[in-house]
This record gives C-alpha cells, sequence and structure tokens, in this order.
C-alpha cells in the first residue's frame, strides 16, 4: 500500500432529481408536532444521550419522516411508529460503533423484549425501549403484523451482525451481496409491518407472501434505500464509511465517483417503475382485502415520496442546507476526517479510492493538496 499525493479533480456531486421522478402524493399526519415532541422526549429519558447527540435528534427530524410515512395513523399510533423511527436511528447510531460480537448482543436484548414483552427483564436501556414500544404495539396490532415485525427485526440484526464484520476487515461486498444486505441494514421491513399496524390493517399471510406484494415492498425497500446511500455518501465518505452502495458500485465497475453516483441514481429510478408495473398486475383477493391491500400499498408509496422529501429537510445529510441542496442538485464533497487510533486502514481500488480523499490543512496557491490512499 502506498501513500501517493494526488490532486483532487471531484470537488462536488451531482444528484439524479428522484422527487420529480417519484409520482406519489406527499401527504402528511396533522398529529406530526406533538408526537414529534413527545416522542423525543421519551428517547432522551430513556435512554443517556449527550447534549451533542440530543441536538443531532433535534435536527434528525425523526417525526416529520414518521408523519410522512404514516399519514392516516390516529395519534397513539402515530406515537408508537414515532418512538420506533426515533429508536430506529439511535440503534442505528450505536450499531455503527460496535463490533460484531456486540451488535449480537444487542440482538438477543432486542429480540428477547419482542418475544416476550411481559416476562422479559431487560439488562439495557435498549431493551427497555424495545419493551416499552412493542407492548404499545402489541394492544392493537394483528398477529400477522407482529410477527412480521419480529422476523424482520431479527434480519434486521444478523445483516448488520455482517456489516460490522465487514467493517472491522475493510470488505467491501460484491453487489449482489450487497443489496441482499442492504434490505435488512435498512430497517425498512419492520416498518412496513408498522404500515399494518398504523392503518389497523389484518392481512391474511397468503396475501402478504404473494411475490407481487413482496416485490411491491422490495421496490419501496431499494428505492428507500439506495437513494439514501446517494445522499448519506458524503457524510459516510468523510468518516471512510464503506458500507455503500456508491463505493461497491465503484469498486466492483471500476467507475469514477459520479459516474457511480449516476449508476445507483439509475437504479433509483428503475425502482420507481418496477414499482408502478407491479401494482398494475396485482391479482384480486375479493372487495375487501383488496380495499386493505390498497392502503398497504399506499403506505408503501408514501414511504418512498416521504423519505426522498424528508433527506432535504433532516439535517442528517446537509446540515441546515438540505432546501439548498434539494434545489440545486449538488453538493460539495467534504474532507476526510481523520481515523481514531486503532480502526482498521480501509483498503479500496484505484477507482474507489476517489471516495476516500483527505484535504491536509496545508494550501498551496489557494489550491487544497490531497492524499489518496491506494492499494
Amino acid at each position: 500500500m502506498a501513500v501517493v499525493p494526488s490532486r483532487n479533480t471531484r470537488t462536488r456531486l451531482v444528484f439524479p432529481d428522484l422527487i420529480s421522478a417519484c409520482p406519489f402524493p406527499l401527504r402528511i399526519n396533522p398529529n406530526c408536532k406533538l408526537a414529534s415532541q413527545e416522542s423525543k422526549q421519551w428517547l432522551f429519558a430513556g435512554c443517556r444521550l449527550s447534549k451533542k447527540k440530543r441536538g443531532a435528534f433535534h435536527g434528525l427530524k425523526g417525526g416529520l419522516l414518521t408523519a410522512m410515512c404514516y399519514p392516516l395513523a390516529e395519534y397513539d399510533q402515530l406515537r408508537v411508529c414515532c418512538d420506533y423511527i426515533n429508536y430506529l436511528f439511535h440503534l442505528d447510531n450505536i450499531c455503527d460503533e460496535m463490533d460484531d460480537r456486540k451488535t449480537v448482543s444487542t440482538q438477543s436484548e432486542v429480540i428477547g423484549a419482542l418475544r416476550d414483552p411481559h416476562g422479559f427483564r431487560p439488562s439495557s436501556a435498549v431493551g427497555r425501549l424495545t419493551q416499552c414500544f412493542w407492548r404499545r404495539m402489541t394492544a392493537t396490532g394483528s398477529v400477522g403484523a407482529q410477527r412480521r415485525f419480529i422476523e424482520t427485526f431479527d434480519l434486521f440484526f444478523r445483516a448488520v451482525t455482517q456489516q460490522a464484520k465487514d467493517r472491522a476487515s475493510g470488505n467491501i461486498p460484491d453487489l449482489e451481496s450487497y443489496i441482499a444486505m442492504r434490505r435488512d441494514t435498512s430497517g425498512c421491513k419492520p416498518c412496513w409491518a408498522l404500515i399494518e399496524y398504523a392503518n389497523n390493517l389484518d392481512l391474511p399471510d397468503c396475501v402478504m407472501e404473494h411475490p407481487s406484494v413482496l416485490g411491491l415492498g422490495e421496490a419501496a425497500n431499494d428505492l428507500v434505500t439506495w437513494s439514501n446511500d446517494i445522499f448519506s455518501f458524503n457524510v459516510e465518505q468523510a468518516n471512510g464509511d464503506t458500507h455503500n452502495m456508491i463505493v461497491v458500485v465503484q469498486n466492483e465497475m471500476n467507475l469514477e465517483l459520479q459516474e457511480a453516483v449516476d449508476y445507483v441514481g439509475d437504479l433509483c429510478f428503475r425502482c420507481i417503475d418496477r414499482f408502478e408495473t407491479l401494482r398494475e398486475a396485482l391479482p384480486s383477493w375479493g372487495p375487501e382485502i383488496d380495499a386493505q391491500l390498497q392502503v398497504y400499498i399506499d403506505g408503501l408509496a408514501d414511504w418512498m415520496i416521504g423519505n426522498l422529501v424528508w433527506s432535504f429537510e433532516t439535517e442528517r445529510y446537509f446540515g441546515k442546507n438540505g432546501r439548498r441542496v434539494r434545489r440545486d442538485l449538488s453538493v460539495r464533497l467534504l474532507p476526510v476526517a481523520s481515523r481514531p487510533p486503532g480502526n482498521p486502514t480501509l483498503i479500496v481500488s484505484r477507482a474507489a479510492a476517489e471516495c476516500f480523499i483527505t484535504i491536509t490543512i496545508e494550501v498551496v496557491l489557494s489550491e487544497e493538496a490531497a492524499c489518496i490512499t491506494i492499494a
């Protein structure tokens, strides 16, 4: 491995206009403000967060995302969904700091609380938070929705454990493996079960397991997840995180950075087309079930457009510049932060090395000097 000084020729990323391409109406639950405030208070009371992390949660605007994705939910159900979304972001943050053994331990705590919400005795804040929102969900959620939530949340932890192993080894998976893993690390699948809960649906397994219905959920998951990889890439590359489709595509296809962004953007456009095609070809299960299924599918569409719009409202990816970035569809690349001692050095291909640009403090003739680590 060599450290070769190089000039950074790519200074900006250009994003695809996914919002304009997404044909679904944006709907917002009128209980957004109150649910957001009370949900943050619930999270802060349930776990110890530093002042900085609390500030980040205010900027996250998880309540807004929830209100966009569950626009028809009554207040109590919206609160449960909001609590889960805030909890999921908190869980995602702490899992990013865990190795695979700690991830497995957290999985045991969370799944234990889900499988036995009244008898299980959690030993951590995450376990207690899990037990709290889950008890409220099981009060009105259908048996099928509860089972799908637990099964898919278990898949989330298995995938996050693999992600932790890849992070520790510096491994960049191939695209096919990444897509399969990302569909679970996204945490979207449990959110689809919450669509059933939030709208008081009781859909039979034969409907929810039909290939067309599963395909609709997969198309929605892919759009939410892959667009997130585009919008979060700048922050993640600055932190040296390789769990991102853009990095995977660069590494596998030997693409330049903007080419990789464009490639992933094209996949996102295809997700919208795939969703529409599957929806038009759905079979009928009779008037009552068809009506419930339409609510569920509309809920998937709410997630697709809601997540896209929220990505520019939250401060998680673009700070306070989200609306300007949405207008310009362009952002300046951030410099890579220094790695803490003991973190593994990532080894990447020459094309992927463009992702990991470290802008040095020294400025020569008003030009930024850069160092790129190349395998």
